[in-house]
């Protein structure tokens, strides 16, 4: 089944209320928080050997990449709505 076809109700309310692009982006961030909210969960059982006050490292890795992907979405969210607003782009968050 399609994410269209399977969150059509959520995918729906958030266009209504952000518009399309950022409305999707909206319900693909909250599909990257509970994606990291999993890899947390199980990071409770998964220790590493070395240091077993953290995650496993694939874990640990994973957990980076998605929290990367997060801040990459947020970031063109804001800017969808700045450009919506008419307002001036803002200054990159590179460096």
């Amino acid at each position: 089944m399609s994410v269209f076809e399977e969150y059509r109700e959520e995918l729906e309310r958030h266009e209504m209320m952000l518009g399309m692009a950022r409305g999707r982006l909206a319900v693909g961030l909250d599909f990257l928080t509970n994606a990291l909210i999993l890899v947390g969960q199980h990071g409770v059982y998964c220790r590493s050997k070395r240091d077993p006050e953290q995650p496993v490292t694939d874990l640990r890795l994973i957990s980076r990449e998605i929290n990367y992907a997060k801040e990459l979405v947020q970031n063109v969210m804001e800017e969808l709505r700045r450009q919506s607003r008419g307002e001036r782009e803002a200054p990159s968050q590179s460096g």
